[in-house]
């Protein structure tokens, strides 16, 4: 059900009041991230991945080092590098949608499906159609 016009303008200056007070809870409260993901992530993804790979062939290298015949630093070195990649790849996906989600007007945009942003477009034309 769609809020009346009041009830719009209220919701809006609370939503103000609240920007006002306490800009970093308001953001929080939001889920908008306003900075890029740290280079500092990236290189550890990398640092990860590449201690990773010396521990495979490490394992490789040293098969004394089995357990029940799985080397264990093979698989410690498979594991590091598998984390490395995926923090790594996190960090370059949220810093891509940080990147393409900041608007002109500094706010960043909240990523939507089509589905909802037709349903969004519906609504806009009907609530102009009334008025």
């Amino acid at each position: 059900m769609p809020l009346s016009e009041h009830e719009q303008r209220l919701l809006d200056q609370i939503e103000r009041a609240l920007y006002a007070e306490d800009p970093k809870f308001a953001s929080t409260v939001r889920g908008a991230k306003l900075r890029r993901p740290s280079k500092r992530r990236r290189v550890q993804g990398i640092v990860l991945f590449v201690v990773g790979v010396a521990a495979l062939i490490t394992g490789v290298m040293l098969p004394q080092l089995a357990i029940a015949s799985i080397p264990v630093v093979s698989v410690f070195g498979f594991l590091l590098m598998f984390f490395g990649v995926l923090i790594t790849l996190t960090t370059l996906r949220r810093g891509d949608q940080v990147a393409e989600g900041a608007q002109e007007d500094g706010k960043p945009a909240r990523s939507r499906s089509s589905f909802s942003e037709r349903m969004e477009e519906r609504f806009r034309r009907r609530f102009d159609e009334e008025q």
